[in-house]
């Protein structure tokens, strides 16, 4: 009737992680096809990639946190868990990364500094397309502990007599 592996605590990662995947790279995209761009289809870009950082970011740490309740059922599990701590280390990095271009990004829409726009931009930039990297290698580290030590798996019996 319903399906009761929903409830399990390691499901819930993989559940949440692909929303800061697909929104933080398309947000570093945003902005940077904002580059190459002027006037209103510039600001649209900008604009674009500023909404898709906010929403990765927050996603970001929700897959984190998501990441966190699985970590003391999976790590068990493995049999090279440095593969898993580096993974966690790498995605706070991101979600650090990320979380100072949104503030920056903030900090930019509502005027709260006074330095130049163009060199607050360009940080902000700088800051996703590091956080990009950081992202695709957390992602690498995330997709080896998945395939390669079967981490959060639930893998059958031989006879798949559970079926």
């Amino acid at each position: 009737m319903f399906d009761t592996t929903f409830w399990r605590t390691e499901m819930w990662h993989p559940l949440t992680l692909h929303f800061p995947i697909s929104l933080l790279l398309l947000a570093t995209l945003s902005k940077l096809v904002a580059l190459f761009l002027k006037g209103s289809q510039a600001a649209f870009w900008h604009r674009a990639g500023a909404y898709l950082l906010y929403a990765g970011c927050l996603m970001a740490w929700v897959s984190i946190y998501t990441g966190d309740m699985a970590d003391g059922l999976v790590a068990r599990k493995l049999c090279d868990p440095t593969v898993l701590k580096r993974h966690e280390i790498a995605a706070y990095n991101l979600a650090y990364l990320f979380s100072a271009a949104t503030a920056l990004e903030l900090s930019l829409r509502f005027n709260l500094v006074k330095v130049k726009v163009k060199w607050l931009q360009a940080v902000v930039l700088l800051l996703m397309v590091v956080g990009a990297g950081f992202l695709i290698y957390t992602s690498h580290l995330g997709a080896t502990v998945v395939y390669e030590q079967a981490g959060g798996v639930n893998v059958p019996s031989s006879d798949c007599a559970g079926f």
